[in-house]
C-alpha cells in the first residue's frame, strides 16, 4: 500500500526487515536496503550524510562491521537459544566463552576506533552506522549476556541512539529480540530437529 513516508523513513530504517519489496523491485541484505531506503525515503541528511567525508565514515563503519560485530554478535542467540532448541542438548559452555571473547575484541575496537570520544560514530550525531551496530549488539543482550555492563561508554552510546530514536520505537524494534528467550517454550517438530540440528552444529565449528 502507499507507505506514509514521514513515518515510514524512520520506522523502516529501524526495523531493519530482512527483505524488501518495492513495487517489482526487491533487494535483500540489511545494509543495502537500509542505505535504499533513506535514498526513497529522503529521509534527514544525517541518516547518510551527503558530506562526502562523513558518508565514507558510515560505509567504513558498515564494512568493518559486516566481519566484526555481524560476525560476532547473533552467534550468542544461536549458541544461547536456537541450537539449544533445535538439538535439545545445550552447548557446551566454552563455545559461548569463544564467541564472547571474539566480540569482546570486537567491542573493544569499536570503541576505541570508531567511538572514541564522540557522540555517535560519525560525529555529534545518528546515523545509519549507528542503528546497524545497535541492532546486532542488541542480540546477545536478548540471550542474557550484556554486552553494556562493564563499558560505560558503550552503555552512554546505546542510551545516546535510545534517545535520538526515541525509546518507544527502540524498545518496539527490538521487542522481539529482547523476548527471544521465550522461544524456549515452543514446541518444534522431531523430523524438522532432525534436519537442522547437524547443519546448526556446522555452522559453530
Amino acid at each position: 500500500g502507499p507507505s506514509n513516508s514521514q513515518g515510514a523513513g524512520k520506522v523502516s530504517l529501524l526495523k531493519k526487515v530482512p527483505a524488501l519489496k518495492d513495487g517489482d523491485f526487491t533487494l535483500a541484505e540489511c545494509t543495502a536496503i537500509l542505505l535504499y531506503l533513506s535514498r526513497k525515503y529522503n529521509t534527514p541528511d544525517h541518516w547518510y550524510p551527503s558530506d562526502i567525508q562523513k558518508r565514507a565514515q558510515v560505509d567504513e563503519y558498515l564494512s568493518w562491521h559486516h566481519a566484526n560485530i555481524r560476525a560476532n554478535a547473533p552467534k550468542t542467540m544461536w549458541i544461547k537459544v536456537l541450537i539449544p532448541l533445535f538439538t535439545g542438548q545445550p552447548l557446551p559452555s566454552e563455545k559461548l566463552q569463544e564467541v564472547m571473547e571474539g566480540l569482546s575484541t570486537s567491542l573493544k575496537q569499536f570503541e576505541e576506533r570508531f567511538l572514541q570520544d564522540k557522540a555517535f560514530i560519525v560525529g555529534s550525531e545518528i546515523s545509519l552506522a549507528d542503528l546497524v551496530a545497535i541492532v546486532e549488539l542488541m542480540q546477545p543482550v536478548g540471550v542474557g549476556c550484556d554486552i553494556f555492563e562493564d563499558r560505560p561508554r558503550l552503555m552512554e552510546w546505546r542510551r545516546r541512539v535510545e534517545d535520538a530514536v526515541g525509546k518507544e520505537l527502540f524498545f518496539q524494534a527490538h521487542e522481539m529480540i529482547l523476548n527471544i528467550r521465550e522461544l524456549s517454550n515452543i514446541q518444534i517438530d522431531p523430523q524438522l530437529k532432525e534436519h537442522l540440528a547437524p547443519m546448526l552444529m556446522k555452522m559453530l565449528k
